[in-house]
């Protein structure tokens, strides 16, 4: 009975995302139709693109930070923190890993740790601010990160300008960026037939090992969940909330902080005005998507790594100029979708354990009946 119900928990945990998939398909398939366009076409040169070795690499290059957007996301929202401000917070951490990088040059053993120590402190900080205001001034966290997301992008402009985080310009040049960061500050990666697969995957894999194994195997992760579900439960059973929420946030930010840092230290070696941008809404996306659970999300990232990737390829006129948008409308939909499907399958699962529970009480109450007409 035990494996019964747990086999069916799985099918249904895997039922609503599987079907806002399906369900996001079936409406970006009767848009492209609907413009005109044959959506069998669209799905065939997106399923193809997979196949070459050059691209997988890309898919899970864009994974890795993807994964970590949404771990920062994920994080917060397991203690029912809504940390909006992920955006702000690694565009900040990664302005100040890019400038440590350019002005401290050790060995690689040395010199990555400390960026690595650098964002996560930065990004830990920053956040921090919204846990203090929460907990001390009664401020929505939703609030709050929001508009320090706006104060993060005037922090940026304020640094990045010659002779402050940038080196000083000659000429008409616009472009305003970090000098490059040290030899010793470029990450690792694999070689392989499709090109550099990031090293920094072992990174994004360690926090989710973390990430499960705090949640699951320590005091301060079930603390995390029992306040996330009731804060006034979680109260009277001894926890500090007030402590939680702080150190829930500057957790989630730290997280945060590393998001920039693949880009930083294995793509572009700078940080500047192009510099990645809207991977924190991205990583709100994905983290719903897979439930805030850290396997779910590794997935989640996946689909949207491999949409983006694949999504690219769908303007070129020899794959039929199809709209790059369709891209971001699947995207959209399968938000929206995922929140319908969870609930209801979410619904379906309570009128299943009602039926099941009430079949269980008939056969107790039909089997003290005929005990009893036994006995008489």
């Amino acid at each position: 009975m035990a494996q019964r119900i747990s086999g069916e928990r799985i099918v249904l945990a895997l039922a609503a995302p599987v079907l806002a998939i399906l369900l996001s398909v079936a409406i970006c398939s009767v848009l492209l139709a609907t413009s005109g366009k044959n959506p069998f076409d669209a799905w065939n040169v997106m399923i193809t693109f997979v196949s070459g070795s050059d691209h997988q690499v890309l898919i899970l290059n864009r994974t890795t930070t993807y994964y970590l957007a949404a771990a920062a996301a994920a994080f917060g929202f397991r203690m029912n923190l809504f940390n909006i401000g992920v955006e702000g917070q690694y565009k900040v951490a990664a302005l100040f890993a890019a400038f440590v990088g350019t002005q401290v040059d050790l060995p690689s053993f040395l010199q990555i740790p400390l960026l690595l120590i650098t964002a996560m402190l930065v990004g830990g900080l920053y956040a921090s601010i919204a846990g203090l205001l929460k907990v001390y001034r009664g401020v929505s966290e939703v609030i709050s990160t929001i508009m320090l997301n706006s104060i993060a992008t005037a922090i940026v402009g304020v640094l990045l300008v010659p002779g402050i985080f940038a080196p000083k310009v000659s000429g008409t040049s616009n472009s305003i960026q970090t000098s490059p960061v040290s030899e010793s500050s470029h990450f690792f990666s694999f070689t392989t037939n499709g090109g550099q697969l990031w090293g920094f995957l072992v990174i994004a894999i360690a926090v989710g090992v973390i990430f499960q194994l705090t949640l699951t195997r320590t005091r301060f992760g079930f603390d995390l969940r029992a306040t996330g579900r009731s804060e006034t439960a979680a109260t009277a059973s001894g926890v500090n909330v007030k402590k939680m929420i702080v150190i829930s946030m500057v957790v989630s930010g730290a997280i945060a902080g590393l998001i920039g840092l693949p880009e930083l230290l294995q793509n572009s070696f700078y940080y500047g005005q192009t510099f990645q941008q809207n991977l924190g809404f991205l990583g709100i996306s994905i983290a719903l998507l897979g439930r805030n659970s850290p396997i779910g999300i590794a997935f989640a990232a996946l689909l949207f790594a491999f949409l983006d990737a694949a999504g690219s390829v769908l303007p070129l006129p020899a794959n039929g100029e199809f709209p790059f948008e369709i891209v971001d409308v699947m995207k959209g939909t399968i938000v929206i979708c995922v929140v319908v499907a969870y609930e209801l399958v979410r619904r379906y699962g309570l009128v299943r354990q009602q039926k099941r529970v009430g079949a269980q009480l008939a056969a107790q109450a039909a089997a003290a009946t005929e005990t009893k007409e036994v006995s008489a």
